[in-house]
C-alpha cells in the first residue's frame, strides 16, 4: 500500500462543521501529552479502541479487531465515516429525478436535485433516479438515490429527445410518480423537461431555485423577481436549488421496466456533434478552462497545452495586469464567474475574488509551487511542481494518448 496521504475534502469539511451529525465521531482524541513535571502522559483509553458494553462501559479491545488499529494497521479518514443508512422499503410514493448525467457523472446540478427529491420524498417516499444508457458514477448511494432505473439501448444514443420522452412516459405509466424532478439547464435536462410536461399535459414550473410551503419559487422577469406558484408535477429547478445529501446513505436498488419501451418514430435526424473552437466559446458557458497566472514562465507554452488539451484559455487578474492574456479572458469576480465542469489553475495563487468567481465549477485542479496558496486548499486534485514540466508532460501525454487512436484527450 502506497505511503501517501490522499486528502478528502469531505471529511474535512465534516471535521469543520461542528452541526453536521458525525462530526463528533472525527474527532479524534488526545493520546498522549507531556506533564508539568517534564513526564510524558498516555491517555490509554484513546490509545486502544475499544466498544461500549451492553450495561454502557466501555470494553478496551487491544487486538485491533474492533477499529482495525492493530500494529502494522492504518485507516484512512474516508474509513471512520459511515453514514446512517436510510431505507424505505415499501415507497408510498416516488420522486422522480432524471439527471443530465454530463459525461457519464453526477453534476453539482444534479446532486441538488436529488438533495430536492429527498427533501419532498421525507420517510415515506422514495427517489427514483433515471439514467439513459451506460454511465461511469458509482456513488448514487451518497447522493441520496433510493431506487436507481438504467434505461439502455441504441435509440437513445446522441440527440433523442423524443425517444427520451417515450421512455420517461412508460416511467410514468408504471411507477406514477409524485413529482418529477429535471435539471432546468442547457445540458438537455430543460428541453426534455419542457418536452415531458407538454406530453403529459402538465404545466411545468421552471427555473426554480426553492420549494417550500407546497410552492415553487421561480425566477422570472430576467432573474430579478421570484415567481410563486403551487407545487408542480413537473419541476424544472435550477442549480443550487436545495442542499446535497451529505448526512445520509441510501441504497440505491435497482429496477427495471416491466415492458419493453416503444420505439417511437423520430422526426429528429441527429448528424452528430460539430467541432468548436474553444477560443470561440464564451468563458462563462466553457466546459473545460485551463487558466493561467503569475506562476507561469513559458506562456508559449500554456497556450500549446491549452489547444492540446482542447480547453479554453482563461487567466488570473495578475496576468490579465501583465500583458499577457485579454481582459476578457480574466476570471474572478471582478473578470467572469465561469460554471466549467473542470478547472484548471496553472500558477494562480487563489485570490478571494478569483476563489469567488470559480465556486460554481465541479472539479479544480490546482497546480502550484507552493503547497499552502489558497488554490492549493480549494482544489479537488492538487499538483506541486514546476508549471513548466508538468505543461509540457501534459502535452506528452496528451500526444501519447491520441497517437493510440483515442479521439478526445479532455
Amino acid at each position: 500500500m502506497s505511503d501517501i496521504i490522499r486528502r478528502d475534502p469531505r471529511v474535512e469539511w465534516i471535521a469543520r462543521n461542528r452541526l453536521h451529525p458525525l462530526h463528533a465521531a472525527m474527532q479524534t482524541q488526545q493520546t498522549s501529552w507531556m506533564g508539568p513535571n517534564g513526564l510524558m502522559r498516555k491517555n490509554t483509553h484513546a490509545i486502544a479502541a475499544g466498544f461500549m458494553g451492553p450495561n454502557g462501559l466501555k470494553r478496551i479491545d487491544r487486538s485491533g479487531a474492533q477499529q482495525g488499529t492493530a500494529a502494522g494497521g492504518r485507516r484512512s479518514a474516508a474509513a471512520e465515516v459511515q453514514l446512517p443508512l436510510h431505507q424505505v422499503v415499501d415507497p408510498a410514493f416516488y420522486i422522480a429525478v432524471v439527471p443530465d448525467m454530463v459525461g457519464g457523472r453526477l453534476g453539482a446540478h444534479d446532486k441538488d436535485l436529488l438533495g430536492l427529491a429527498h427533501s419532498l420524498a421525507g420517510k415515506d417516499g422514495a427517489v427514483l433516479a433515471i439514467v439513459f444508457g451506460e454511465h461511469k458514477e458509482s456513488a448514487f448511494d451518497t447522493a441520496g438515490v433510493d431506487r436507481l432505473l438504467v434505461i439502455e439501448g441504441d435509440a437513445y444514443k446522441g440527440y433523442a429527445p423524443e425517444q427520451l420522452v417515450q421512455g420517461l412516459r412508460a416511467v410514468d405509466n408504471q411507477f406514477a410518480p409524485r413529482h418529477w424532478l429535471l435539471p432546468d439547464s442547457r445540458a438537455g435536462g430543460g428541453e426534455l423537461g419542457r418536452r415531458l410536461a407538454a406530453a403529459m399535459g402538465e404545466r411545468p414550473a421552471t427555473r426554480v431555485w426553492q420549494v417550500k410551503d407546497e410552492e415553487c419559487i421561480g425566477r422570472a422577469g430576467a432573474g430579478q423577481q421570484d415567481l410563486h406558484r403551487p407545487l408542480a408535477r413537473v419541476i424544472l429547478a435550477s442549480s443550487e436549488c436545495a442542499d446535497p445529501v451529505s448526512d445520509t446513505r441510501h441504497e440505491a436498488l435497482p429496477v427495471e421496466l416491466s415492458a419493453p419501451v416503444a420505439r417511437s418514430l423520430s422526426r429528429i435526424e441527429d448528424l452528430g456533434s460539430v467541432a468548436v473552437d474553444p477560443a470561440a466559446i464564451a468563458m462563462a458557458e466553457a466546459e473545460f478552462i485551463v487558466s493561467g497566472g503569475n506562476g507561469i514562465k513559458d506562456w508559449d507554452l500554456y497556450h500549446k497545452a491549452t489547444a492540446a488539451l482542447g480547453a479554453t484559455e482563461g487567466a488570473s487578474r495578475v496576468a490579465v495586469d501583465d500583458g499577457h492574456m485579454p481582459r476578457n479572458r480574466q476570471v474572478g469576480a471582478t473578470g467572469t464567474w465561469v460554471t466549467a465542469r473542470v478547472y484548471m489553475a496553472v500558477g494562480i495563487s487563489g485570490a478571494i475574488q478569483h476563489l469567488q468567481g470559480i465556486g460554481a465549477c465541479d472539479k479544480v485542479i490546482a497546480v502550484n509551487m507552493d503547497p499552502g496558496c489558497d488554490m492549493i486548499k480549494r482544489a479537488d486534485l492538487s499538483i506541486i511542481g514546476d508549471s513548466t514540466a508538468i505543461l509540457q508532460a501534459l502535452i506528452e501525454a496528451v500526444e501519447n494518448f491520441r497517437s493510440g487512436g483515442q479521439r478526445d484527450a479532455a
